[in-house]
């Protein structure tokens, strides 16, 4: 059995968000996973249906495919790929043809993330000497640098309405969560703390923002209204608690604690270990539906895809694979 703690769970919990959508594409793919396996030797983008049938590989490439994330209107899957010789950001119809290079930079383009209404994509790139947060359309063009700091800016996180970025940012010597406008105005920090905030969440409604935050000794989640006022931790656990993701009816919280996946509500009442187990279990992924959640865990050797009910009954492997399988993703 692996170490638990919170390690782990930076190294091995990626968040990949979702959208894109433009003119062209394939035909909407619904109840679908995506996600990352290993099986072929190298790290590529496979989706299966939610019963785990149909495992199908996407990219078929030597070199690795990874993060896949869905359009809105599930006719496009975006990945970070390698095969040009540094990571950039393609995408692909749904059954894996047409896979397009968005970026074309020689710099490293990582951490996507689309905006609500599928029109651009904001990523991450170290084409100006330091990670910055850039924003293109969903075509790959008018790529621009939205925060144009000399500090690392990196996890780009759409609000809802499509009309902010919260970001992190280590311009004040430390990981705060950042907002700004699409348009790169107005950049705020929102949490102002000398502690470590991470991984900025939106409720679905927009009016507030969860996090990770050390700043009571060990990792908390925490959430704050989208202005940056009425901290408050959630979790107060003498565990190290990470990784929020809200329900799609922004009424509950999945969150890790020690590799476990736990779910509370929206403040933070009713805290339950889903997954119960002396493996560690990561990544959790809500169905759009809110009724299940996708998730990965070593319980049978190496990583594997999972899913249970939202309450944490009927926990089903998916995939069965000597190979590690991670990364799961739903088609919206």
């Amino acid at each position: 059995m692996r170490a638990k703690g919170i390690v782990t769970v930076i190294i091995l919990c990626i968040v990949a968000l979702s959208g894109f959508s433009c003119c062209g594409g394939g035909a909407p793919a619904q109840g679908k996973i995506a996600f990352v396996s290993y099986r072929d030797g190298n790290p590529e983008v496979y989706v299966m249906d939610a019963d785990g049938s149909n495992q199908i590989n996407l990219t078929n490439n030597r070199l690795s495919d990874l993060i896949p994330s869905w359009s809105p209107h599930s006719t496009r899957i975006a990945f970070q790929s390698s095969r040009d010789g540094q990571s950039e950001i393609y995408v692909m119809d749904t059954d894996g043809s047409e896979p397009t290079n968005l970026t074309r930079n020689p710099a490293r383009e990582f951490q996507l993330s689309w905006s609500p209404d599928g029109s651009r994509i904001a990523f991450v790139s170290s084409r100006d000497g330091n990670d910055e947060i850039y924003v293109m359309d969903a075509n790959g063009s008018n790529q621009t640098n939205l925060t144009n700091n000399p500090a690392k800016d990196q996890s780009p996180s759409w609000s809802p309405d499509g009309s902010k970025i919260a970001f992190v940012s280590e311009r004040d010597d430390n990981s705060e969560v950042y907002v700004v406008e699409a348009d790169g105005s107005n950049q705020i920090n929102l949490t102002n703390s000398p502690a470590s905030d991470l991984a900025p969440s939106w409720s679905s409604d927009g009016s507030k923002i969860a996090f990770h935050s050390d700043r009571d000794g060990n990792f908390e989640i925490y959430v704050i209204e989208a202005d940056g006022s009425n901290p408050i931790n959630l979790t107060n656990s003498p565990a190290s608690d990470a990784s929020p993701s809200w329900s799609p009816d922004g009424s509950r919280i999945a969150f890790l604690s020690l590799s476990e996946i736990y779910v509370m509500d929206a403040d933070g009442s009713n805290q339950t270990n889903l997954t119960n187990n002396l493996a560690s279990d990561l990544a959790p992924s809500w169905s759009p539906d809110g009724s299940r959640i996708a998730f990965v865990s070593d319980r049978d050797g190496n990583w594997e895809i999972y899913m249970m009910d939202a309450d944490g009954s009927n926990q089903t492997r998916l995939t069965s694979n000597s190979a590690d399988d991670w990364n799961p993703s739903w088609s919206p």
